[in-house]
């Protein structure tokens, strides 16, 4: 006997599908690896009450604006300072950008710091999504472990810059490195997602969607994760919509909150964190700790003396390496 179905899957059966506002041809990218397998694509699976739930919780943060790197010394050899495109917000840990987190290696350890729990509208949605995108992929492209541990809250809109608004609603050529499966919710403006080859500047994308107000979107696999970039080529402004929170000098016309699985292993308290490290994201976390009780109490525990295995961002020191024995063959391999 099958058992029965949600509310949700009840409007629609569950797996990938095209849905509307698909850009492009939805075979281009070859049968011989799975056009559609590992995508996923649901218009209004919002429902009116979660919606307004996640629009109520929005207004009580209080988002950062980070710059790329440290502030406390010079960036890298030929880098430049600059903020971040867009105000952002964290949730279940925090990547912060001047601990490496947009820096090659790209990885997740020795830049996530434990930042505060889904609030429960979205601890519901994500019970929900997971198992839906488990049904999206194959078996193979989910990792040991896999769970949405992890939310990147990115605000689009427009910047102002002295007496004049600058459109900033888009994300160029990336790819995420959180293993596994990632999920995400759009909230106002619609935005054009697309896939695109690496080193194809000027050619059109591998696949293009727009992603509606209330949709669930998730990809996973190695072609649509890795071998693929992906990007937020725009974001419509029609509604002149003003989204929650308040943040100044940037007004939002749409919200998009990403989920990814961080092991737990890289998620470093703040107490835990070197000297350097610690010095490096303080003042952000300070501001946190203005509106966040998750970050007032991390600021005020005592500190913890670091692990001394662990190295780079949460030590500030190389970990150190133990002379080479009969058993132990040092290769060069590069740790993750």
């Amino acid at each position: 006997m099958a058992s029965p179905r949600s509310p949700r899957d009840r409007r629609r059966p569950p797996g990938p599908r095209p849905g509307p506002g698909l850009v492009g041809r939805p075979g281009s990218t070859g049968g011989a690896r799975g056009a559609e397998r590992g995508l996923l694509y649901e218009p209004g699976y919002l429902r009116p009450a979660d919606r307004a739930d996640i629009l109520a919780w929005l207004a009580t943060l209080r988002p950062l604006w980070e710059q790329r790197y440290s502030t406390r010394r010079p960036p890298p050899a030929g880098k430049q300072q600059r903020p971040l495109l867009r105000p952002v917000y964290w949730l279940g840990n925090w990547q912060f950008a001047c601990l490496g987190y947009y820096e090659p290696p790209r990885r997740t350890r020795d830049c996530a710091v434990a930042a505060e729990p889904f609030p429960p509208v979205l601890a519901r949605l994500v019970a929900d999504i997971e198992p839906r995108v488990r049904r999206s992929c194959a078996a193979a492209d989910v990792p040991r472990g896999w769970h949405l541990n992890t939310c990147l809250v990115n605000f689009y809109g427009d910047r102002q810059d002295g007496t004049r608004w600058v459109d900033v609603a888009r994300v160029g050529d990336h790819r995420d490195f959180e293993p596994g499966p990632v999920a995400s919710l759009s909230i106002g403006e619609r935005a054009l997602f697309q896939f695109v080859r690496r080193g194809a500047a000027g050619q059109p994308p591998v696949r293009g969607q727009w992603l509606d107000d209330g949709s669930l979107q998730a990809f996973a696999g190695p072609w649509w994760k890795d071998e693929l970039l992906h990007r937020v080529q725009r974001v419509d402004d029609k509604h002149q919509l003003d989204l929650p929170p308040a943040i100044d000098g940037f007004r939002t016309r749409r919200v998009n909150l990403t989920f990814r699985y961080v092991p737990p292993a890289d998620v470093v308290p703040l107490a835990a964190l070197g000297d350097e490290a610690y010095a490096d994201v303080h003042d952000y976390v300070a501001t946190l700790a203005a509106s966040s009780p998750h970050f007032a109490a991390a600021l005020a525990a005592p500190r913890r003396r670091p692990d001394p295995r662990r190295a780079d961002a949460v030590t500030g020191t190389p970990a150190p390496r133990p002379p080479p024995n009969r058993r132990t063959s040092w290769s060069g391999t590069r740790r993750r």
